[in-house]
């Protein structure tokens, strides 16, 4: 049988007056919604307090939504937080200590200039590095320090080199070979280093004492003017080290100086770098007259070129 043309709610009378009423309640909701729109297009100050009281009545909830949001992201924070402080406070330590080291390089550096004042022509830049290698390896014998690179003679690296790195003073190239060298540590019991306090010119004398701390001898005899925590950088004496480079901290005071710790400790150093001689032409013109007045010694066939560490100029 085919349906009928047309649909009715049913012969219930409820039914239909629901629907009547459903239908004349949404138009009447159309009406006051386009009236009250148009109303606050007309005059946008009309709601402002139906939109405080609103305002008002959801405040609570998104107070209480914010601090919970807060707390829950304060708490994972502080989380990582305290599984990230170490490694944090340890890098803070470290690029403290550096700028520490470059600010009484600076302090030595700004010494130099105004003590070079006034001299025309004289001009004292970092050299270029002739070799940057790794210190593969150094000796455990007490009293002796040496170190060995993995950089010789096909690198450049020449005997009497300084070597470098980021924090300061190392030592010196002290034998070469092709693809290797020696290196004399400023810890060495033959070492012997000018140096002088960054923020003055106290000169002193930083001799190696064979256990990984320097001995600090003050040049000018009398009150000791060195405090702990000075800094002594190289002064330039000798030819070999350029001036203002970080070689020690005073730790100790002694009668005639004090007891430095190593700035740069070669056991906790990866890389360095091997820098020309200072004054190049002037270590070899004093040192040209020693070797030419030296007796040359008989020749022998079991005569062998001796090992030994030189003290530093």
């Amino acid at each position: 049988m085919a349906p009928p043309s047309s649909r009715r709610t049913g012969f219930s009378k409820k039914a239909q007056l629901s629907a009547f009423t459903g239908y004349l309640l949404a138009g009447a909701g159309a009406v006051v919604g386009a009236g009250l729109l148009v109303l606050s297009l007309w005059q946008p100050d009309a709601f402002a307090p139906l939109r405080g009281l609103a305002g008002d009545v959801v405040t609570p909830a998104g107070t209480g939504t914010a601090a919970a949001r807060s707390t829950s992201q304060g708490f994972f924070a502080g989380i990582a937080g305290y599984f990230n402080a170490g490694s944090q406070n340890a890098e803070l330590r470290r690029e403290n200590e550096l700028a520490r080291i470059r600010l009484a390089e600076a302090e030595a550096v700004k010494a130099e200039n105004q003590r070079l004042k006034g001299l025309l022509g004289l001009r004292d830049g970092e050299s270029k590095p002739v070799a940057t290698a790794r210190l593969v390896g150094s000796t455990a014998t007490s009293g002796r320090r040496h170190a060995y690179l993995g950089a010789g003679s096909s690198s450049g690296v020449k005997p009497g080199m300084p070597v470098l790195s980021e924090r300061g003073v190392i030592g010196r190239v002290l034998e070469t070979g092709r693809y290797s060298s020696r290196v004399l540590l400023l810890t060495d019991s033959e070492s012997v280093l000018p140096v002088r306090r960054a923020k003055d010119n106290v000169i002193a004398f930083a001799e190696g004492r064979g256990d990984g701390l320097l001995r600090i001898r003050l040049v000018n005899l009398g009150v000791n003017p060195l405090k702990v925590g000075d800094m002594m950088v190289t002064s330039g004496a000798g030819g070999y080290y350029r001036p203002g480079v970080a070689v020690a901290i005073i730790a100790k005071i002694t009668p005639d100086g004090g007891i430095g710790r190593l700035v740069a400790e070669p056991s906790a150093t990866n890389f360095v770098s091997v820098v020309p001689i200072h004054e190049a032409a002037a270590v070899a013109e004093l040192e040209g007259p020693a070797s030419a007045a030296a007796p040359s010694p008989s020749p022998s066939p079991t005569s062998a070129p001796t090992g030994g560490a030189a003290a530093e100029e």
